[in-house]
């Protein structure tokens, strides 16, 4: 399904992007049930919906949602609860993609939706992906999908090219921050192609690519996406699942496997957080990189 130039773009930078990857009509249908979400969290003054596998909260609201101005930021694993979603990620094109880069066996990891909606405060500091899932090999994919027209108005990502080529310490003092240190987010920024797009565009991304983004500063625009995890077959995970799926290891490509593959190094492996988002966790870190 990739072609050469895109497993090359991919290599190089650690990402690719696959426009109009996403049919209208699915899009569609993914905002209507998102829209029904949203609608549900008005009557919720707090993060809630605790039966997940770890016992955290699915719907994590944003500091100011209130019945009148509801601020649903996360849906955590929304093929739990979603017949639709799981239509999507575990069949059809996206697995193929994935597959073309990592396969040809693959499971399904996680997924997320995130909602930044106009006005937003959050903001994502830089960070990669396989320091909150450390697995015995990282051969994984973070599918960032597009649900609205990105760009730097309405807080687009912002990924670094070529970081996956490179480590970075998620850890201050001992303990996990769910980022890098402050002291390099201006550096980052420096190096960082802002990821604009249409609605139903598709970035395949390295688990090791540093990542961010701002907030939603547009008066009137969402900015919301689909993230999903994808991990080779044989990785093994090294700590229990950040956010955990009823669906985690389901087979999406090719075939299971009890062999696991270790990459050769060295890895820092964090403790399990108490919130029920990274949102939570990142909102800890001061300007200069202090803990709260």
């Amino acid at each position: 399904m990739l072609t050469d130039a895109q497993k090359s773009e991919f290599a190089d930078k650690g990402y690719v992007m696959m426009r109009g990857a996403v049919a209208p009509s699915v899009l569609q249908a993914l905002l209507a049930q998102l829209d029904v979400w949203v609608e549900e969290s008005r009557g919720h003054e707090t993060n809630y919906d605790f039966d997940t596998p770890n016992g955290k909260a699915r719907f994590d609201l944003e500091q100011g949602h209130s019945a009148t101005a509801p601020r649903l930021r996360r849906v955590a694993n929304p093929v739990d609860i979603s017949k639709l979603y799981q239509t999507l990620l575990f069949e059809g094109n996206l697995p193929e993609m994935v597959a073309d880069l990592i396969g040809p066996n693959v499971f399904f990891h996680h997924c997320k939706l995130n909602n930044k909606f106009p006005g937003a405060n959050t903001r994502v500091e830089y960070h990669a992906d396989h320091p909150f899932d450390p697995h015995t090999n990282d051969d994984g994919i973070t599918v960032l999908m597009f649900l609205d027209d990105m760009d730097e108005g309405n807080g687009c990502a912002r990924l670094v090219p070529g970081s996956h080529k490179e480590r970075y310490t998620h850890f201050r003092d001992g303990k996990f921050i769910g980022a890098t240190d402050p002291k390099l987010f201006d550096t980052f920024d420096q190096r960082a192609e802002s990821l604009e797009g249409k609605a139903g565009d598709v970035c395949l991304m390295d688990i090791w690519t540093l990542h961010g983004g701002g907030p939603n500063l547009s008066s009137d625009r969402n900015r919301r996406m689909l993230i999903a995890d994808y991990r080779a077959a044989d990785a093994f995970a090294l700590v229990a699942p950040a956010v955990p799926s009823r669906f985690y290891r389901k087979i999406v490509a090719g075939e299971p496997t009890h062999v696991a593959r270790f990459r050769e190094g060295t890895m820092e492996i964090l403790e399990p957080y108490p919130d029920d988002s990274f949102f939570g966790l990142q909102e800890q870190i001061t300007a200069d990189g202090a803990m709260q």
